[in-house]
């Protein structure tokens, strides 16, 4: 439902203190009138921007939080969870109520309680108001980014990780791979299945602090971590008395020729790597609406590590650039190049601006680490 919708079912107290914080001048025992001047008021461009620009970075996390989300009604359980995931640091944290934020919102008119016996309890995001919500701050956002022309030369990956998939499977088809008692490849044959692949990583230096971003994460280097993960959780190779070896699934999409396709390994990736950076989606859908021409990747970085909570020994600005927008590039979502006036450089490709559109998960909705 609209704001104007929400509004025309809330009670006169509560259209009291919307009035209030938009300092509404009306007959405020009047129900119409103070519809129609909360309307006027709280709708008008210069005003709107007004709140949205005065809001704290926590405050613009946790709207951030609601406007990825596909469903627009919540519990307040899940409210206090998105707010309580918007606070980075711990200072001041015995006087904080997380519930303030909530009360905010409501009194801004952003947030409504259901009108009806089954949705009282959840608290509802006016559409029209969710639309503007992400006009507004994609603006905002892109004042702070640098815009540069096209770079003489760029890395473009699309449809390698899906290829290498399918090398991998070959890989594991033409014979069965020692495992150690941990369950990972020996260091020769991985060597030999990665020198196999399209795009060439480095093994994992000894004593690396590797974890949360997949099961093989600790032993393997990213982009084969994501690859071996995809097979592993899809059925498609087996970990058996410490032998690897296709199942009956990965012999059959050999058999047939078959490759993923990106929407599925995107899915997956966001899946994945949902476990240690939870607003991944919301992450990868502004990239996808601020990248539409090439930006630098320094200005990209510190805008949208503002986002991103630090996931133990990676900082804010690692994931961004190490765990999001470089495995984008290897899912052929983005290509990356580089200026030589700017550094290094990016742009979301046009498979994967409508790969980012074509999905959208619930937030709940993770792989479970085995």
């Amino acid at each position: 439902m609209n704001l104007a919708d929400m509004l025309s079912y809330a009670d006169i107290h509560e259209l009291g203190r919307i009035a209030t914080t938009y300092e509404c001048e009306c007959n405020g025992h009047s129900k119409n009138e103070l519809i129609q001047s909360i309307l006027s008021t709280a709708m008008r461009k210069d005003i709107f921007e007004k709140h949205i620009q005065s809001l704290s970075l926590e405050n613009v996390r946790f709207l951030n939080s609601l406007l990825s989300d596909p469903r627009n009604a919540f519990s307040m359980e899940e409210l206090i969870a998105r707010v309580q995931q918007s606070r980075f640091g711990q200072d001041g944290a015995d006087e904080w109520n997380p519930r303030d934020m909530i009360v905010k919102f409501k009194k801004l008119g952003w947030l409504f309680n259901g009108y009806s016996q089954q949705t009282k309890f959840l608290f509802h995001v006016p559409s029209d108001l969710k639309r503007k919500f992400n006009d507004v701050l994609a603006n905002q956002f892109k004042q702070s980014l640098m815009k540069t022309d096209e770079p003489a030369v760029y890395r473009d990956e699309q449809m390698l990780l899906v290829d290498d998939i399918y090398h991998f499977l070959m890989a594991v088809a033409q014979q069965d791979i020692s495992l150690t008692t941990e369950g990972f490849m020996y260091k020769r044959q991985l060597q030999q299945v990665l020198q196999m692949l399209s795009v060439q990583e480095e093994m994992v230096a000894k004593g690396q602090w590797r974890f949360g971003y997949g099961r093989m994460f600790k032993e393997y280097p990213n982009r084969f971590s994501l690859i071996y993960d995809y097979c592993y959780y899809h059925q498609l190779i087996s970990e058996h008395d410490l032998t690897l070896r296709l199942t009956e699934t990965g012999k059959v999409r050999l058999q047939h020729g078959k490759k993923e396709t990106m929407s599925d390994v995107y899915t997956f990736w966001l899946r994945l790597y949902k476990n240690p950076i939870p607003n991944i989606q919301s992450l990868a859908c502004w990239l996808d609406r601020l990248c539409e021409q090439w930006v630098t990747l320094a200005s990209l970085v510190e805008l949208l590590s503002k986002l991103v909570k630090p996931f133990y020994y990676d900082s804010s600005e690692s994931i961004v650039e190490q765990r999001i927008i470089r495995m984008m590039m290897h899912l052929g979502l983005i290509r990356i190049g580089e200026d030589l006036t700017n550094g290094a450089v990016i742009q979301v490709t046009k498979l994967g601006s409508s790969v980012i559109k074509g999905i959208s998960i619930a937030n709940e909705d993770k792989v479970a680490l085995l």
